[in-house]
């Protein structure tokens, strides 16, 4: 048995996965007046802090070292979202080492920031033993060399991409392109793209409608049944339809065009089951409320109440009641600005 979830040998095996680095910048800068102990206790939260986002995300701490970690997705345990993966924990990582950056100048220290670099493409992954029974996974090729440079060339704060890696994640993300960049064991320049926020595409569909369409035919009785669902929820008798089926199938085209022909007349709010949100059941929830509320990712605290207050006021005054429970600590996160890559932070807090 190993601590590691592998359900295949990945001895030699070539896959393509995603490299992150993270690094703290200047840490030795930081800590070079400090006593061990004490830089020990400023470095390894902020450690803490990376390698719990890298988990939540599904990711693989290859390695941790004492300013920062390298991270792997894809591999071992392989996830076809992988490279959106790597950038949703990119942004987690640097909101929250922002807060804790605010923390420690709060407490009369100095601040902290770190560089995060990504990169896509295919390596040689080998496992080695490490003794006691664990093994730890070695990916060796030049894309993650390069997610390295990627890490090295980012802005203080920031994330950078290298090429493949903005091709696979163009649309859910926010690349501004910093242009072409000499990096150190490429022989010609590398477009660079800083990933400044999450893009207005969350699936693969959406991703395609945006590309062009095939022709959608059949599935004329499920229309069909959504269709009276929409009569009758139109005529004052709620009702709910699901669409169970396997991967694959085209449940999300099937909506898309019920959509598309049927939704006049009604308000549409839309919300979105990820695969690295399993662990957070209110994620869609939330995800609905900030569409309908009109809630983003700007917007501070006293913005965002007046939003759901007014909202819910207008909308019927006897749910004033209600509103409390709309405060609650998931959107209560540092400045009032709760990430739609996160999920709850106490779901309990939020069973009403």
């Amino acid at each position: 048995m190993t601590d590691v979830p592998a359900p295949e040998n990945l001895e030699g095996e070539r896959k393509t996965v995603t490299a992150l680095f993270a690094d703290i910048k200047g840490s030795m800068d930081l800590i070079e007046d400090l006593d061990p102990e004490e830089a020990r206790a400023i470095v390894d939260p902020a450690l803490k802090l990376m390698m719990d986002a890298v988990h939540h995300f599904g990711g693989y701490v290859a390695q941790s070292m004492g300013d920062g970690v390298f991270a792997l997705f894809g591999a071992p345990v392989a996830h076809e979202d992988h490279p959106q993966r790597a950038l949703y924990l990119a942004l987690r990582m640097q909101e929250q080492l922002r807060g804790y950056s605010s923390k420690l100048v709060s407490d009369g220290g100095t601040p902290l920031e770190a560089r995060v670099g990504v990169n896509t493409g295919e390596v040689v992954v080998r496992s080695i033993a490490t003794g006691a029974g664990h093994v730890e996974y070695a990916p060796i090729g030049h894309s993650t060399s390069l997610a390295a440079r990627m890490q090295a060339v980012a802005p203080t704060g920031s994330v950078a991409v290298a090429e493949a890696t903005r091709k696979l994640c163009e649309g859910y993300f926010i690349l501004k392109p910093m242009g072409a960049t000499k990096v150190k064991g490429v022989s010609e320049p590398v477009n660079v793209y800083e990933v400044t926020g999450l893009g207005p595409l969350r699936t693969r569909l959406q991703r395609s409608a945006g590309r062009g369409l095939t022709k959608f035919v059949g599935r004329q009785r499920e229309m069909d049944a959504m269709k009276h669902a929409a009569e009758q929820a139109k005529a004052g008798h709620g009702q709910i339809v699901a669409a169970m089926a396997e991967a694959g199938v085209g449940k999300s085209r099937l909506i898309f065009e019920f959509k598309a022909t049927s939704a006049a007349g009604f308000m549409v709010l839309e919300a979105f089951s990820v695969s690295h949100g399993k662990a957070s059941s209110y994620l869609p929830v939330i995800d609905l409320l900030w569409s309908y509320f009109k809630i983003t990712s700007d917007d501070d605290e006293r913005t965002r109440r007046e939003k759901v207050g007014g909202k819910v006021l207008m909308l019927d005054r006897s749910l004033e009641d209600t509103i409390h429970y709309l405060y609650s600590p998931a959107w209560n996160r540092r400045a009032g600005r709760p990430s739609r890559a996160d999920g709850p932070t106490d779901p309990q807090a939020r069973h009403a």
